[in-house]
């Protein structure tokens, strides 16, 4: 028997055991005729030794052996790690009664027996090493998916603690603009504002005073929306959910933004009726609105109203705030509400600063939802999608 030529030339790798010489003999010729590598063992021990040096895909094990039957050599296989898998049949003579709840508890997976019947024997075979070599496959690829899910964590988590310090680089930077700015932003307007009381009785002075005093207006509002911005989206800030009466929260935000409207020459419609309770923090709502109907102000033209209707979707309650004016360009109507989103030129009442990010932001920390779309022939839409502190029919 040739038992040096290389593995992957044969169907598999089988050992033989059988102390009758002939029977050995005439087996493994057999099989070999079949494709398979063969290696003969004539007693237990033999068995034992070769299957540690040449681990097989299959063993075929007689029963009737002196010194150490088939039975312990089989218990003996399947305690030892590294053979434990390796799929064991048993022969057993036509005249000896074979115990098979025996045989296959000490871990045998099928028997045949003698004299052979080499069909039945060489389809048994075929099948085992089939079922072992599939597992074989199944197992490698699973550990190949082991390593590339490991893998992938790995750059998942490495990707995590990149974002994270992205955001603390994020978080830092804008606490720097709206904390360590501020104070000598503050003393800065505070010595403009003296420069400005010298020259008070000076026209022209008076009115890069006025320039000034909306300049200054806007830089602290910009610094607030940052740290409030930052507060939601960067350093996850807890804000207690409550009922807040709509109305009221509306009524606020009218007041707020009165002054920016009469400025603009822009007028506010009335507070609807029958707006009831939603979820949010009142004092975050009264921000949010307020910032949608400066948005709204300041793209409405002079002499136009900001209309002001609710109606009722899927037991949500959607408050629409239309102007008359100026409409977005569609490649910025998918960023509208991004930090950078809108620049100054598109609308007719100045730089819209953070306020459509800022109120986009809270609306949604409250299970809201704000769109934006451009009416027809002129103007804006925005859409608040709230949730009411008790549904309602539609």
């Amino acid at each position: 028997m040739n038992t040096n030529q290389p593995v992957e030339e044969h169907k598999g790798s089988i050992l033989v055991v059988d102390d009758a010489a002939e029977n050995l003999r005439l087996l493994c010729s057999l099989l070999e005729q079949q494709g398979y590598q063969v290696r003969p063992a004539l007693n237990g021990n033999l068995a034992l030794k070769t299957a540690e040096l040449h681990p097989p895909d299959l063993i075929l094990l007689d029963i009737n052996m002196p010194d150490m039957n088939g039975y312990e050599v089989c218990c003996r296989l399947k305690s030892n790690p590294n053979l434990s898998d390796i799929p064991v049949v048993f022969i057993s003579a036509l005249n000896e009664t074979i115990d098979k709840v025996k045989a296959f508890g000490v871990g045998a997976v099928d028997y045949v027996t003698k004299p052979f019947q080499f069909e039945e024997v060489e389809a048994r075979v075929r099948t085992h090493v089939e079922i072992r070599k599939l597992r074989q496959r199944q197992q490698e690829h699973n550990e190949h998916l082991e390593e590339l899910v490991n893998e992938r964590t790995q750059e998942l988590e490495m990707a995590k603690a990149r974002l994270a310090i992205l955001d603390k680089a994020k978080s830092d930077f804008l606490r720097l603009i709206a904390h360590e700015l501020r104070t000598p932003l503050n003393g800065l307007l505070g010595i403009s504002e003296l420069l400005f009381d010298e020259c008070k009785n000076n026209q022209t002075a008076s009115d890069y005073h006025e320039v000034f005093m909306q300049a200054r207006q806007r830089m602290m509002t910009l610094l607030d929306d940052a740290m409030l911005l930052t507060q939601i989206e960067v350093e996850n800030a807890h804000f207690s959910t409550e009922t807040t009466p709509l109305a009221l929260v509306l009524k606020c935000a009218l007041h707020n933004t009165e002054s920016l409207a009469n400025f603009q020459g822009v007028s506010l419609g009335a507070i609807p009726e029958g707006l009831g309770t939603v979820m949010g923090e009142t004092t975050l709502m009264i921000k949010a609105l307020q910032s949608l109907l400066e948005t709204a102000i300041r793209f409405s033209t002079k002499g136009n109203c900001v209309d002001i209707s609710p109606t009722w979707e899927s037991n949500d309650l959607l408050l629409r705030l239309d102007s008359d004016g100026a409409s977005v360009p569609d490649d910025v109507l998918s960023r509208f509400f991004d930090v950078l989103g809108v620049g100054e030129s598109i609308t007719l009442g100045g730089d819209l600063g953070l306020a459509p990010a800022l109120a986009e932001r809270i609306i949604s920390l409250f299970g809201g939802k704000v769109t934006v779309e451009n009416r027809k022939p002129n103007g804006l839409r925005l859409t608040v999608r709230l949730k009411p502190a008790s549904p309602q029919a539609v």
